[in-house]
């Protein structure tokens, strides 16, 4: 609804999206509602009773991730073999077939061949369409045809702009060069840094979902359509949220995604050294553990979860005390609602949707980016209040005992 305040309530609008996200399927669905939605471009989508849903039973448990309303079968393209292929290739150790930028089925590859089919099917709509609603990587050919042909182009930016990400990633790889090999963001080619920017200098309108990504793009060379903020929503609330006493047990502290730096994760694991007597720390995400030691080294001393599913990683959530989330470099971060959503106070940095929707000692903290001190400091201060807790009952009792 906040994307169509300025628009026609009649036009039509194309969207599309490789992965097709918790997210996209959001604003499908309500586009769809809204009765604007011309149709919805993505890889893979699964619809209850489909021969791709009965896969996603067995073999490709992966694809009941990309589940659908059935209200949206009739409006949805798929161009799947690709986005196949890319899933299958490190089961068969295909390695050649994903190589960043240049494997025939990587994810660029398989982006811009969304992208292409688009643009093509944009060609076909000249006149019936109006809008085109496209993603970060997925949108330079599409919204180039759309120009053309007088389509506008919505472009939807999920994560903080390359330039920014780039300035302040420097800084971490140069400075903790422990846990630099995890970083990434380093590796895209000149040509795809380009298209990055030849895609934002198309766009007609563009939707973030923090501050902080907004604040990023005030480092793109040049002029940009409007920018407006647009939060993602929250995951159903957990109703039946039983919190447990603090007393006589360990505090849970939970982190899930990926073992990058870019998230922080050494700050995490720095922030809850020495406190293992106290503090329980659970970490859920894949990562490079092969490739970098530190990381090898750290997730030993905690309880370390390769995957879940979703269920599960919700279930998981409503069970710890606090979530941290340290991230470096966060267009939104979903992890910090879903555990709110579960009734789990976060923990986070100022680089993340935090100060959109945190209010800092209120529902959740707000801590400086790159450091470990503040967040050592308040996992300090919830043990200090745990003991100072469990030895006023103890007091208590023995007073009442003597009465």
């Amino acid at each position: 609804k906040d994307i169509l305040e300025d628009m026609d309530e009649k036009m039509k609008i194309v969207i599309s999206h490789p992965p097709g996200n918790a997210n996209v399927r959001g604003a499908v669905d309500g586009l769809f509602k809204l009765g604007v939605l011309d149709s919805f471009h993505t890889c893979i989508a699964c619809f209850n009773g489909s021969w791709l849903y009965k896969l996603g039973k067995g073999p490709l448990k992966i694809i009941k991730r990309r589940e659908f309303s059935a209200s949206l079968k009739g409006k949805t393209h798929t161009y799947p073999f690709k986005e196949i292929v890319r899933m299958l290739a490190p089961k068969f150790k295909l390695k050649n077939l994903t190589r960043h930028e240049t494997g025939m089925c990587c994810v660029d590859a398989v982006y811009r061949d969304v992208d292409n089919k688009v643009a093509a099917y944009l060609k076909s709509k000249k006149g019936e369409v109006d809008a085109v609603y496209a993603y970060e990587d997925g949108a330079f050919v599409s919204f180039s045809t759309s120009k053309n042909i007088g389509i506008t182009c919505i472009y939807d930016l999920p994560i903080g702009y390359w330039r920014s990400m780039q300035r302040l990633l420097k800084t971490e790889k140069d400075n903790n060069t422990e846990w630099a090999m995890t970083l990434g963001g380093f590796n895209d080619s000149r040509q795809k840094l380009e298209r990055k920017d030849k895609e934002l200098a198309l766009a007609d309108k563009i939707y973030v979902a923090s501050s902080f990504t907004k604040k990023t793009l005030e480092e793109y060379p040049g002029a940009l359509a409007d920018i407006e903020v647009i939060p993602y929503g929250f995951p159903p609330v957990n109703k039946n949220r039983v919190y447990k006493d603090l007393q006589n047990r360990k505090i849970k502290v939970l982190f899930v995604g990926g073992l990058s730096q870019r998230k922080g994760i050494s700050y995490l694991f720095d922030a809850v050294k020495g406190l293992e007597e106290h503090i329980h720390t659970t970490i859920v995400g894949l990562g490079n553990i092969d490739g970098c030691p530190a990381l090898r080294n750290a997730l030993k001393e905690v309880e370390y979860i390769p995957s879940l599913p979703h269920d599960e990683i919700l279930a998981l959530m409503a069970e710890q005390d606090v979530f941290i989330f340290p991230s470096l470099f966060e267009g939104f971060g979903l992890v910090i609602t879903e555990a709110m959503s579960q009734g789990t106070p976060v923990i986070t940095t100022d680089r993340t949707c935090g100060p959109d929707i945190l209010t800092n000692g209120k529902d959740g903290w707000i801590v400086e980016a790159g450091k470990s001190a503040p967040i050592r400091k308040l996992l300090e201060g919830f043990i200090a209040n745990q003991l100072a807790q469990s030895v006023k009952n103890f007091v208590n009792g023995k007073l009442s005992e003597s009465k």
